[in-house]
């Protein structure tokens, strides 16, 4: 009887926070978009975090978080929750998680499974992104950008993924959750574990989590 209350207490001091998924989808449940802190308080505590736990987020803040991020918060007109040059919302949101690699999808809400791989440490050069649970990889889709110069491209793509990692900080701050945002990665092997298209560029990457200390 000793032992049954004694697993019973760890089940319960250390939740099991795995996400469920179904036909190679996470379902995200709705966002909660009322609430949060000040924004001159979040902005006063927004900064970079560079140690993380390994806790991971409930489904419920990962769900927050991403709309957050680039989430629809005009559904009548598919608008999103950060700019983009004539929006054209070329920046997808991929997810790189310890159970897999996932698309985040803001119309349905839900996660994409791209495969069940742990691509972590390959989103980055620095120890942490690897012990981090989440680390968010900003994907450029230049189809999408019509006929414009590849400078503009690369120019305007940048900029929108900044406005996104911004969102990521700010919520972060308010939220009490670690954040960093990184361009140091070897985008071509990257790329190729990701498994994206020749149109697909990678931007910058994101990690986030529970502080550490």
């Amino acid at each position: 009887m000793r032992e049954i209350f004694i697993f019973i207490l760890f089940i319960l001091t250390f939740p099991l926070l795995s996400y469920t998924e179904e036909n190679g989808t996470i379902k995200l449940p709705k966002p909660k978009i009322k609430g949060g802190r000040p924004l001159m308080e979040v902005l006063k505590d927004r900064k970079t975090t560079r140690s993380f736990s390994e806790k991971e987020l409930p489904l419920e803040e990962l769900s927050n978080l991403l709309w957050a991020a680039f989430g629809i918060n005009r559904p009548n007109e598919g608008k999103r929750t950060a700019p983009s040059a004539m929006n054209k919302q070329e920046i997808d949101i991929y997810v790189a998680l310890k159970m897999g690699l996932y698309l985040y999808d803001p119309n349905k809400n839900l996660l994409k499974k791209i495969h069940n791989k742990d691509i972590r440490r390959a989103t980055g050069e620095q120890d942490f992104v690897g012990i981090a649970p989440i680390n968010l990889i900003f994907v450029a889709d230049y189809s999408r950008m019509g006929e414009i110069s590849e400078e503009n491209k690369n120019f305007f793509s940048a900029i929108d993924a900044g406005f996104i990692a911004q969102n990521v900080y700010l919520y972060c701050a308010s939220n009490k959750l670690g954040t960093v945002v990184r361009a140091w990665i070897d985008r071509d092997n990257l790329s190729k574990l990701m498994e994206l298209k020749e149109d697909q560029k990678i931007i910058i990457a994101q990690t986030v989590g529970y502080p550490a200390n």
